[in-house]
Formats: structure tokens, C-alpha cells, sequence
């Protein structure tokens, strides 16, 4: 299955959004993928007020990511924001395409590095999977990269895919950190990984120095079910198409048999 990742920058402007969104599925299909993977808050960037903006999955922005899939015959997952009962939202990852809609809200708030993600954000519960040309796919959320046991829940599941939206936070060894987990998550569940970041808003800034609100550093990369990098991008907007094999997971699987082997 070809798989894209598509690096951009979220404006505060959920249209604008939405336009760069289509464009990038037209590009992903134009080169054969079969999956586009969009970043967290592809419909508006952290730090904009959320509540203002966020819409149910029926609304105009969902409807629009709805129409460029149908419209290409790509399954696209992108990061939007949705209502939830209590008056925060919920980030939500709507997954649409031929055969699928599904969505997954974050069920690991980002409550660190002194932010508090969880005063605007309700958390989600559920863990989802979805199919994709036969291939079952895992879907995840940026912080949700450092709790291991929802990447096993989704293998659990039988998926041989996960995909992270993100939009991670710059800072003191955060793009390491960022590297390291997304070589450590794929081979703790034997899972193809497709971590599909925020590009950094402003390119010539330092990314150790903190930002107020986690807007993404960029270096999406895709990575093997051995933990190997197969591809990446790096600090700035881009599309990356690659092929992942399924049946490399099973193989894997079968050589360090993690999951079989699990006593706790």
C-alpha cells in the first residue's frame, strides 16, 4: 500500500486550511497513494482559540476533506477539532475515504512541558482502527506516541499500520525525543509507523527554544516494523509517498514475537 505523509503549516484559518489539505491529497493521489495522513490540527493551529472554531463531524470542514477523498479516491485521516459535551472540544482525527469513515478522538492529553492541553481538550476513550485496502490501520495522536500500550492495542487489533498525527512542541531535546519515539513505538507493537508531523511555522527559528503552543517541528518520517527509518522529511512543509508491505510486519512478528511473548 502507498502511503503519503503530508507536512504542512496550519494557519488559524480553517479554510485556508482546508484548501492546502486538498491540494496535498491531490498531489499524494496524483503519485498513486492509497492513504493520505495529514497532521494534527490540520484545520487550525494550536494557540488559536478552539472553541470558536471547532465543528461536528457532519460540518463544512469535514464535508470538505469528505470531497476531495471521493473526489481522488484516497482515505485521508486529518487532525480537525470537534465539540464535546462539556464545552472543551475534542482533537479529532476524522479518517474518510472509499469504504471507511471513522474518527478517533486523543485519549493522551498533552498536559507537559507546561502545557495544558486537557483545559480546552476532553479526552477521548476509544481506540480505533480502520481498513484500507484490506490493510488494518491504527489511529493515534502526537502525545499519545509516548504510551506504548495503544500502539500494542492496535496491533492487538490486527493492525500492521499505525498513524500519528502530530503536532509537536519545539523545546530542550524535543525533536530528539520526537525521533527516538517514533523508532520505539513502531517496533514495541511490530507496526509500520507513519508519523506525520506539523512543519515548524517559522522555519529559521530555533527549534530547542519552547513556543507557547505545541505547532510542530516537522521531520514526519515513516517507519519500518523493525524500528528502521525508512523515509523522512525534514523541518519544512513537504509531501512524502512511500509503500508499506504488511507482510514485513508479519515477519517481523515472527522474529521478535513482543507481542506473543507479553506477561504483563
Amino acid at each position: 500500500m502507498r502511503i503519503a505523509l503530508c507536512q504542512m503549516t496550519s494557519s488559524t484559518e480553517p479554510k485556508e486550511n482546508l484548501a492546502l489539505v486538498a491540494d496535498l491529497v491531490r498531489r499524494a493521489a496524483a503519485e498513486g497513494a492509497r492513504l493520505a495522513v495529514l497532521p494534527e490540527a490540520a484545520m487550525v493551529r494550536f494557540g488559536a482559540p478552539l472553541g470558536a472554531v471547532a465543528e461536528p463531524l457532519d460540518g463544512p470542514w469535514a464535508e470538505g476533506v469528505r470531497a476531495v477523498a471521493k473526489e481522488t479516491g484516497v482515505t485521508v485521516v486529518a487532525g480537525m477539532f470537534t465539540p464535546a459535551p462539556d464545552g472543551r472540544v475534542a482533537n479529532t482525527l476524522l479518517a474518510t475515504g472509499p469504504g471507511v469513515e471513522e474518527s478517533y478522538d486523543k485519549i493522551h492529553l498533552y498536559d507537559a512541558f507546561g502545557f495544558r492541553e486537557s483545559d480546552t481538550v476532553a479526552a477521548g476513550e476509544r481506540v480505533v482502527t480502520i481498513d484500507v485496502d484490506g490493510v488494518r490501520v491504527g489511529l493515534a495522536t502526537c502525545y499519545d506516541l509516548r504510551f506504548p500500550e495503544l500502539f500494542r492495542a492496535h496491533a492487538d487489533a490486527g493492525a500492521t499500520v499505525s498513524v500519528l498525527p502530530a503536532s509537536w512542541g519545539a523545546g530542550p531535546g524535543k525533536r530528539e525525543q520526537w525521533d527516538l519515539l517514533v523508532r520505539a513505538r513502531a517496533l514495541d507493537a511490530t507496526v509500520w509507523l507513519a508519523a506525520v508531523d506539523q512543519a515548524a511555522p517559522d522555519q529559521d527559528a530555533d527549534p530547542e527554544a519552547p513556543t507557547k503552543a505545541p505547532t510542530g517541528v516537522g521531520h514526519s518520517a515513516l517507519i519500518g516494523p523493525d524500528g528502521a527509518v525508512r523515509a523522512r522529511l525534514g523541518g519544512a512543509p513537504g509531501l512524502l509517498v512511500d509503500e508499506v508491505d504488511p507482510a514485513e510486519a508479519e515477519r517481523v512478528r515472527r522474529a521478535v514475537a513482543v507481542l506473543d511473548n507479553r506477561r504483563l
